[in-house]
């Protein structure tokens, strides 16, 4: 399943997808087919302009990150708190011995914060590897560097380096929760795009847990804001797409009990 997920990403992709009729249609343009190339060509010009104007992948965001409040009130009896990775470069982490965070490196500084104003709460941190190929190179040991060069103590996180996907987060953190993944209250903290999916997994597999959203893409405030940027529209769209297909599929699959889970969806605990 997750070799199938990742191939079928490949095709719907939006800027992939963008790509891949440029470049079939520039070469059309030099065949018999030059009309269908010209359609292609129009077609992607027309695509890109709309996503550069209209802010489509913003509201698309907007409406995931919306669904749990920003800077929930976090009890102080929490068991523990788990941040979910995907946040971090390990080929260059690896290669310059310094940690190379990539968009979404608040999932890593909050834990940070999170653990200062928490000191008795349990830590984990989960990621594994998402290539198809070689899968040598874990986050959790490039999050691991990340965090002593941090101050955090050796022994405050646990790592879990295994994980290749969300549902795999939930599954493998809750092996190390013990218990207490059940019967103590934990936090949860992933990008708020990615939220809603990765707290109906995590709810689905029984977790007690509530959401501590981070790396804002919107404002939250549903304004309209034209404009002309091409690649940050295009970036955003890609992000929205596959957050909201990972949503549709986790449901069809049982892996969350409603489509878009949300601070209200009590009913999917």
């Amino acid at each position: 399943m997750f070799v199938l997920s990742k191939i079928f990403w490949l095709v719907v992709n939006p800027g992939i997808l963008f790509a891949f009729f440029v470049i079939c249609g520039s070469i059309l343009l030099f065949t018999r087919f030059r009309r269908t190339g010209r359609w292609f060509v129009s077609g992607a010009a027309a695509f890109i302009v709309l996503v550069g104007i209209f802010p489509v992948g913003s509201w698309m965001i907007e409406n995931l990150e919306n669904r749990f409040p920003a800077n929930p009130a976090i009890p102080e009896d929490i068991e523990g708190i788990v941040a979910l990775g995907g946040t971090i470069n390990t080929h260059l982490t690896a290669s310059r011995k310094q940690p190379a965070l990539t968009d979404g490196g608040e999932r890593l500084t909050e834990l940070v914060y999170l653990a200062r104003q928490h000191p008795n709460a349990r830590l984990i941190f989960s990621g594994g590897s998402g290539e198809l190929i070689d899968d040598s190179l874990k986050e959790a040991d490039a999050a691991r560097l990340f965090f002593e060069r941090m101050g955090v103590p050796k022994n405050r996180i646990v790592y879990e380096r295994h994980s290749r996907n969300t549902l795999e987060n939930a599954l493998f953190t809750q092996r190390l929760a013990g218990a207490s993944a059940r019967t103590g209250k934990w936090v949860l903290v992933t990008s708020a795009a990615h939220m809603p999916r990765a707290m109906g997994v995590f709810r689905k597999t029984g977790w007690n847990i509530q959401a501590f959203p981070v790396d804002y893409a919107s404002d939250g405030q549903r304004r309209l804001r034209l404009g002309f940027h091409p690649i940050s529209g295009l970036t955003k769209l890609n992000v929205a797409t596959r957050e909201w297909i990972g949503l549709l599929a986790y449901r069809i699959l049982g892996r969350t009990s409603v489509i878009v889970p949300s601070a209200e969806n009590l009913s999917d605990n």
